[in-house]
């Protein structure tokens, strides 16, 4: 009896996987790539960023186009890590680490429209946006079936962003200059294979420091404790293997590792 409800958990949590799907054979995705760079200021910013991207990929004894990549994004220190690998069975290098050059809201996750938070947890970009008004920019999957459950179910908020003029209310804004950067690593990487680039966004680095602040400064909120403890076993397993782990979730939108 024990082991049909272990593959019934497992059933529902791979129903919920955001597992990057298997690579087809149509890349590189010329189709995507032409529609992209029919834009000026995509074309602009590959003409711009793509010697220095090529070298820093290059120096990390990477394969360029890199079709392995991870961002991370950590919010009380306002970093963005850029990270790559050659394989799937390769472990991540650091590739770059930016500057987020706003932030609204708290420590905490997104729980609902117009809240101003940026979402903590763990996403994919799910599209490219050439003609932004914000420049460039590039979709997080938010909200995700963990955000379903757990917060506003009819009004979870949306339209979170990576994006360019440095001005926010609950995206990941950057300068123009370092939006052109990453956004053409992330076209690259998606023209070349990689269907769905994982963003992990995390409240801070987990630290000693960080968790000794986080325990003192939100002591008295339970809720947001309990969802950062199940956020670090993630960032714990990344820090020690340099590898990710699938994204599933149980019955209370709970990350499952």
């Amino acid at each position: 009896m024990k082991h049909f409800f272990l593959l019934i958990s497992l059933f529902v949590f791979s129903l919920h996987s955001n597992a990057q799907p298997p690579l087809e054979d149509k890349f590189p995705d010329y189709s995507f790539q032409n529609y992209q760079m029919s834009f000026e200021r995509v074309k602009n910013a590959f003409a711009a960023s793509e010697y220095n991207i090529r070298k820093m990929f290059e120096d990390k004894k990477i394969k360029y186009p890199c079709k392995n990549i991870l961002f991370r994004a950590l919010k009380a220190s306002n970093e963005f890590e850029l990270w790559g690998r050659n394989g799937i069975d390769d472990t991540f290098v650091l590739i770059k680490n930016y500057k987020i050059c706003a932030l609204s809201g708290i420590l905490g996750p997104k729980r609902w429209e117009g809240d101003k938070q940026v979402p903590e947890g763990f996403y994919f970009i799910s599209d490219f946006k050439p003609n932004s008004a914000y420049h460039l920019s590039m979709l997080i999957n938010y909200p995700n079936y963990s955000d379903l459950v757990i917060g506003n179910k009819e009004h979870p908020g949306g339209d979170i962003y990576i994006h360019g003029a440095c001005m926010t209310v609950g995206c990941l804004p950057m300068t123009d200059q370092l939006i052109e950067e990453i956004y053409t690593i992330g076209l690259l990487s998606r023209i070349n294979g990689q269907l769905n680039i994982p963003i992990h966004v995390y409240p801070l680095r987990y630290t000693q420091k960080g968790l000794d602040y986080i325990g003192k400064e939100y002591k008295d909120e339970i809720e947001k404790q309990q969802f950062w403890v199940n956020l670090k076993r993630a960032f714990d397993y990344f820090e020690a293997t340099h590898k990710i782990l699938p994204v599933m979730y149980d019955e209370k939108g709970n990350y499952a590792f």
